[in-house]
């Protein structure tokens, strides 16, 4: 099988049958997860000069620093960072939530920052570290960690590398937070087990320590 990425679908009924009576070179294609996938033709195919001029993908290497280490991509550049890290570095600790930024599951630390990685392009990246869950600590034990297990936040745990990360990046920025900046701060991560209350009570163990 062969992936391309599409930048844009017409929405349509019946999307995989009208792909196919659209051009007889769409014969066999079909739509999953947004992304055309097609079987390669063999032999001789018109299939993949009409994709080059409806689709054309540009790819560039990129060397990123994930974790304190060199991890060299090869993407598009508007990949976003959430599926970079995911789907090429196997770091799959980072979770894709909505999509849009609004849930904060997949958040990571940008130059110890934290930021959304489903809508950081890679290509905005450069030469700025990034932190993943995976990136923390060592074994685990990061006070923020530490505080989580302490605290018994954690219900379904989907959410909880994103909500870390955020609590982590407020920590380091602002050791004594006021329930206010805890809020302020947490705001953007959703936690659909409602756990926020545990939550607060890890950030502000962490900050009396």
């Amino acid at each position: 099988m062969v992936e391309t990425s599409v930048i844009c679908i017409p929405f349509l009924p019946n999307v995989n049958k009208t792909f196919a009576n659209a051009h007889p070179v769409w014969k066999g294609v079909r739509v999953v997860r947004q992304r055309l996938v097609f079987r390669k033709p063999s032999g001789t195919s018109p299939l993949n000069s009409y994709l080059n001029e409806v689709i054309p993908t540009a790819v560039a290497t990129y060397n990123l620093k994930i974790n304190g280490k060199i991890r060299r991509v090869d993407t598009d550049p508007a990949t976003p960072m959430l599926w970079v890290l995911r789907d090429h570095l196997d770091l799959q600790g980072t979770k894709y939530g909505c999509g849009i930024a609004q849930c904060g599951a997949c958040t990571v630390h940008l130059n110890g920052t934290a930021v959304r990685s489903c809508q950081l392009p890679v290509s905005a990246v450069g030469s700025q570290p990034v932190t993943t869950i995976e990136g923390l600590s060592a074994k685990g034990d990061h006070p923020v960690q530490k505080a989580w297990l302490e605290h018994d936040v954690a219900q379904c745990g989907y959410c909880q590398a994103g909500q870390i990360m955020s609590a982590a990046s407020l920590l380091k920025t602002n050791p004594n937070p006021s329930d206010a900046d805890i809020d302020a701060s947490m705001s953007g991560n959703i936690c659909r087990c409602g756990t926020y209350l545990r939550i607060k009570e890890a950030i502000k163990s962490v900050a009396r320590k």
